[in-house]
C-alpha cells in the first residue's frame, strides 16, 4: 500500500539530490563552467552561449515530453531512460577534453558544446517527470520540507565538490583537470540515478486522454494559457527572475580580472555559494510554506547580490556575493516549482508544468545575450544594472500577484 509522505521515499529524494550535485556543481554556472569553456575560447559570447547550453536544451522537449506524460499512470521507468542519457552526455564531455583537448581546441568546443546539449535535453523529459513524481509522492507541506533537505543535501554535496575542485585545479594543468573532473564526477552521477530509482510510485487514476497529435495538443495548451490569467501572472513573474543569468556567469570572469584567481579561490566561490544555500534552506526556505512570498525574497537576496558585485574589487565582497546567490537560488527553485504544482488540476499537471518551464526557460538564454552586451559595452557595471532593473521589475509584480486566488 502507498504512503504519502513515506520517509523512505524522502531519503531516496534527497540522496539522489546529493550524488547529483556532488557530479554536477563542477560545472557550476558562475564559476567553473565559464573558466574552462574561456580556456578553450576568449569570446564571452561563446561563454554565454555554453552556460546557456547547460540548462536551455530541456525548452525544446518540454511540451512534447508534457504530451506523452499526461496519460502516463506512472513515469519513474521513463525518468530511467533519461538518467541514461545524461550520464553518457556528462561523461563524454570529459572523454573529449581528455583525449582531444589543447590539441585541438575547436573540435573539443564541438564535444563539449555536444556534450552540454545532449545533457540538457532529456531534462526537458525529466523535469516533467521529476516534478510529477513530487506531486504524487508528497503533500504540499512536506513537499516544501524535502526540496528543502534536497537542496541542503546538495549544497553539502558541491561544498565537498568544491574542495575537490580546487584541489584537482590546483594540483593538474587544465584541460586535464577539467576532464578528471568531468570523468569522476560521472560515475558519482550514476549513484544517485540508481537510487532514485527504487522510490515507490504510485499509480496516478486521474489522467488525461492524450490528443490525436501533438499539433492538436498545442492548441489546447494555448487555449489553457489563454484562460488561465493566474499562469500568466505567474509565468512572467518567473521569466523575469531568469534575468540573473545576464550577469551570473561573467561574475567570475569580472572576479578574474580584479585579482589573481587560483583553484583553491575557485573551489572556495562553490563552497560559499553552497554554504548560502544550506543556510537559506535550513533558516528559510524549508519554514517558508507560502510559496509566493519565498519567490519574492528570493528576488530580493539576488538583487542585493547584484548591488554588491557592482562595487566589488576582493575576495571578501565576492565571497559575499556567491554567498547570497546560493540563498536566492535556492528560493527561485523551490518556489517556482512548487508554485505550478499548487495551481495546476491533478490530471493537467504536466501540461502547466510543461506551459510554465517552457515559456520561461527562454531566460536561460539570457547568458547569451548577456555576453554580447558585455562584448559590445566592455562594461561589466551595464549588464550587472540591467539584471537589477529588470529583477526589480519582477519583484513589483511578485508582490501584488501572491495575493490573488488560486486559479
Amino acid at each position: 500500500m502507498f504512503l504519502l509522505d513515506d520517509p523512505k521515499n524522502n531519503y531516496k529524494n534527497i540522496t539522489h539530490a546529493f550524488f547529483l550535485s556532488l557530479a554536477i556543481s563542477i560545472a557550476e554556472p558562475s564559476t567553473i563552467l565559464p573558466l574552462m569553456i574561456h580556456h578553450f575560447s576568449d569570446s564571452v559570447i561563446i561563454v554565454g552561449l555554453f552556460v546557456s547550453l547547460l540548462r536551455s536544451g530541456s525548452i525544446l522537449v518540454q511540451l512534447y515530453a508534457a504530451f506523452h506524460a499526461q496519460e502516463y499512470k506512472i513515469v519513474l521507468p521513463y525518468l530511467g531512460k533519461v538518467f541514461f542519457f545524461r550520464f553518457t552526455a556528462w561523461f563524454m564531455i570529459g572523454a573529449s577534453i581528455f583525449f582531444i583537448g589543447d590539441s585541438n581546441k575547436p573540435l573539443t568546443l564541438f564535444f563539449i558544446g555536444l556534450g552540454l546539449l545532449f545533457f540538457s535535453v532529456p531534462a526537458g523529459f525529466g523535469s516533467i517527470y521529476f516534478k510529477e513524481l513530487q506531486a504524487k509522492l508528497f503533500s504540499k507541506q512536506y513537499r516544501g520540507k524535502t526540496m528543502a533537505n534536497r537542496n541542503i543535501a546538495g549544497s553539502i554535496a558541491s561544498i565537498i565538490s568544491g574542495g575537490i575542485a580546487g584541489y584537482v585545479l590546483a594540483n593538474f594543468e587544465a584541460p586535464l583537470s577539467y576532464a578528471y573532473l568531468f570523468l569522476f564526477s560521472s560515475f558519482l552521477m550514476l549513484i544517485g540515478f540508481f537510487t532514485f530509482m527504487t522510490i515507490d510510485e504510485p499509480i496516478k487514476e486521474n489522467i488525461s486522454i492524450k490528443e490525436k497529435n501533438f499539433g492538436a495538443f498545442i492548441l489546447n495548451a494555448k487555449s489553457l494559457l489563454f484562460s488561465d490569467k493566474r499562469l500568466q501572472r505567474q509565468i512572467i513573474v518567473i521569466f523575469l527572475s531568469f534575468s540573473y543569468f545576464l550577469s551570473m556567469p561573467f561574475v567570475i570572469l569580472h572576479a578574474n580580472s580584479s585579482f589573481s584567481l587560483t583553484g583553491w579561490m575557485l573551489g572556495g566561490f562553490i563552497t560559499v555559494q553552497m554554504l548560502g544555500s544550506i543556510l537559506g534552506s535550513f533558516l528559510l526556505w524549508r519554514r517558508i510554506h507560502n510559496y509566493e512570498k519565498m519567490l519574492s525574497l528570493s528576488f530580493i537576496f539576488m538583487i542585493v547580490a547584484f548591488c554588491i558585485a557592482l562595487f566589488a574589487e576582493n575576495i571578501y565582497s565576492y565571497g559575499v556575493i556567491f554567498l547570497l546567490f546560493g540563498v536566492a537560488l535556492d528560493g527561485l527553485n523551490i518556489s517556482s516549482m512548487n508554485l505550478v504544482i499548487e495551481i495546476a488540476p491533478e490530471d493537467k499537471r504536466p501540461i502547466y508544468t510543461a506551459i510554465q518551464t517552457n515559456i520561461t526557460s527562454l531566460g536561460l538564454f539570457f547568458p547569451i545575450l548577456g555576453g554580447v552586451l558585455l562584448s559590445w559595452l566592455e562594461s561589466y557595471t551595464l549588464i550587472y544594472l540591467l539584471s537589477i532593473g529588470l529583477l526589480l521589475l519582477g519583484l513589483y509584480i511578485s508582490l501584488g500577484f501572491y495575493k490573488e486566488p488560486k486559479a
